[in-house]
């Protein structure tokens, strides 16, 4: 063994510390970033979904997530009567409904 080796083997482990807290900066880095740009903005559209299902009224024009467009006929706690056409009328679990159909209907007559 020469002298070289065992410096270089003494200063390993010293170079070795500073990694682990550089990569425990790198690992909160992403959770941030994550969080920015992933949760918060789904966070955002489940509470405007969920608004929006609570202050559906009788009459409103729907889509279902199954891609269903009727109109509100009856609202329940936990369901909603739709009226889809004519006399056929649909009983549908509130959280299936997805979108308010004119939103759409303006949305394809702008392309």
């Amino acid at each position: 063994m020469n002298i070289l080796t065992l410096i270089l083997d003494a200063q390993a482990p010293a170079s070795q510390q500073g990694g682990g807290l550089s990569f425990w900066i790198m690992i909160i880095l992403l959770f941030l970033i994550m969080y920015l740009f992933m949760i918060r903005p789904q966070r955002k559209q489940q509470k405007e979904l969920e608004k929006f299902r609570n202050e559906l009224q009788k009459g409103d024009k729907v889509i279902t997530a199954g891609g269903i467009y009727g109109t509100v006929a009856e609202i329940e706690e936990r369901t909603i009567l739709l009226r889809v056409d004519g006399d056929v009328k649909l009983r549908v679990d509130k959280a299936s409904i997805v979108r308010d159909s004119s939103d759409a209907q303006a949305a394809q007559a702008q392309k």
